[in-house]
């Protein structure tokens, strides 16, 4: 296991549990390092990892979003190599700990022959925080930090590489499985976010998804098509009276449907009341 360079000085571990990347990029003052894996131990394995790339050290990381797979490693970043700033949007920031403890709360009751490493982490959130856009500056490069629009979560954001034309999606793209539309997901927004998301994008930039292999521009659109057929099957559905339970049987979805259960539970919550018919006798 170790980072594949994609492009000049950007270098991607694909690891093997959760499938999940974790992204480092280079420039004169070191190291950016996006998402940090998903316990203290799969953290360190990523600081020996970036330890053969060569002497650059971290001097920042960046957290996708709060979920746990991209931010128990935080604190392991930090013991590593001192008082790193943390980047993250504000919800994201503020939504680490809360979603961490509920992320230790279904270990606790799991078989996962790593849930002892996840429960013994310690939840550390970013400390440096914006609202829509940040650059982290690395001297001979800028690396853009842009928060697009709520999809995956409220907090979502992606990372641009321009000089590269490299852009880090996070969980808002996925390629070994469908997007993950959890609990605190934004069905009825997504689409709109990647939109805004390919409006960052060249027909030859490389993206980088949260989980999975690197994908282009086209996956990037035909996952936003499905995704906006996902927001606007539970639209029509709704103004046509179809209870919330009967939704996923009522129509075609572009993915199995026992994925769709928080999306079409979150979408018919997102709905604004006059959106929303009684449901048909």
């Amino acid at each position: 296991m170790g980072f594949e360079e994609i492009a000049d000085r950007v270098w991607v571990l694909r690891h093997p549990w959760y499938d999940l990347n974790v992204t480092a990029i280079g420039g004169e003052r070191g190291m950016v390092v996006v998402d940090t894996h998903a316990s203290a131990v799969a953290a360190r394995e990523v600081v020996d990892a970036l330890a053969r790339l060569g002497p650059a050290r971290p001097v920042a990381v960046v957290n996708t979003h709060e979920h746990f797979d991209h931010t128990f490693g935080n604190a392991t970043f930090l013991e590593e190599y001192g008082e790193l700033p943390v980047h993250a949007t504000e919800e994201a920031a503020a939504r680490t700990v809360p979603a961490g403890e509920r992320a230790k709360e279904a270990f606790r009751e799991s078989d996962d022959p790593r849930a002892g490493e996840v429960l013994a982490t310690e939840v550390r959130p970013a400390d440096h925080t914006f609202s829509s856009a940040a650059v982290v500056d690395l001297g001979d490069r800028q690396v853009e930090l842009v928060h697009p629009g709520r999809g995956h979560t409220a907090g979502d954001l992606v990372v641009r590489v321009p000089d590269a034309d490299v852009l880090l999606a996070g969980d808002l793209v996925e390629e070994s499985a469908p997007p993950g539309m959890g609990p605190d997901c934004w069905p009825l927004e997504w689409a709109t976010t990647l939109d805004l998301v390919l409006g960052l994008l060249t027909p030859a930039s490389v993206v980088v998804p949260g989980h999975g292999a690197v994908v282009d521009r086209r996956f990037v659109e035909e996952q936003c098509d499905d995704l906006r057929a996902v927001g606007e099957t539970i639209r029509n559905l709704a103004s046509r009276g179809v209870p919330q339970v009967e939704a996923l049987a009522s129509a075609q979805w572009p993915w199995p449907v026992d994925l769709l259960h928080d999306a079409v539970a979150r979408g018919y919550a997102q709905l604004p009341r006059g959106a929303r018919r009684l449901p048909m006798a």
